[in-house]
């Protein structure tokens, strides 16, 4: 699970579920609009930072996924795994 935090006030303001195994890192997309995290599951995901829907699953990996980045265009997704 990926939580959005505000500052301000401490408050979760959105949860980020269905990866099946733990986060291993989250990151903004350039536009502030998606969420891109990593998983132990083998997988990373795109999500609405607004809705917290899931809007892309990136699978394949045979080993955890550390971590995920997008480019500064963020049109391109690279993954990092075990």
């Amino acid at each position: 699970v990926a939580e959005l935090w505000s500052i301000a006030t401490g408050e979760c303001l959105r949860t980020f579920t269905g990866h099946s195994d733990f986060v291993l890192s989250a990151v903004f997309s350039p536009d502030g609009q998606e969420v891109l995290t990593a998983s132990a599951d083998r997988a990373a995901k795109l999500w609405s930072a607004s809705s917290g829907k899931c809007l892309c699953s990136f699978e394949g990996h045979s080993g955890a996924v550390r971590t995920a980045v997008l480019s500064p265009d963020g049109q391109l997704v690279l993954t990092a795994s075990e």
